[in-house]
């Protein structure tokens, strides 16, 4: 851990270091938080950042697409035909930001809607022959991606960061986390 920066220092902090200044800090206001908590939260969130921000920005934004744009395409890509609710909640998005993107995924000739045959009100969602064709096309390079970020790990720790971030997900219920669904 680096030392703790002074308030005139705190414009040259970088994110590793504002993250020991705020745990020193916080353990200074608050006595009794957990500090390794704080720091496994902190650094979950950044790598998660970075590792979306990543992918959106080298191989979504250059086709036009956004993170949640990609995520309503592969999921659609890999159920086949479903409910805009169901493209939802797999997506871990809301039923109204999924309506907006199948504007525009449909807008751009990936997506359709037709309504269901059992229930008028519910809307199907399915990939055009175009768009079947654009996400395929684009896991190939988002895998490409996720290879060169799980290789800067060995495979047995690639197979323990997997088994300890689903214990962490699965312990969740415990404390009745949030989540979209």
């Amino acid at each position: 851990m680096t030392p703790e920066p002074s308030d005139s220092d705190s414009d040259q902090l970088d994110f590793w270091s504002f993250v020991d200044h705020a745990i020193a800090r916080t353990a200074r206001e608050l006595p009794g938080i957990d500090p390794l908590a704080m720091r496994l939260v902190l650094t979950l969130h950044r790598a998660a950042n970075m590792l979306v921000y990543d992918l959106e920005s080298t191989v979504h934004r250059p086709r036009g697409w956004s993170w949640p744009g990609f995520r309503v395409l592969f999921v659609i890509w890999l159920t086949g035909p479903l409910e805009a609710k169901q493209v939802a909640e797999l997506s871990g998005m809301s039923r109204a930001a999924v309506s907006a993107l199948v504007a525009t995924l449909g807008r751009d000739g990936l997506v359709v809607k037709e309504r269901s045959p059992l229930d008028g009100r519910a809307v199907h969602l399915s990939l055009t022959e175009q768009g079947h064709e654009a996400i395929t096309r684009a896991f190939r390079a988002h895998n490409a991606r996720e290879q060169e970020w799980a290789g800067t790990l060995s495979e047995d720790e690639r197979e323990t960061l997997i088994a300890l971030l689903q214990k962490m997900t699965a312990g969740s219920v415990r404390f009745g986390v949030r989540h979209r669904s």
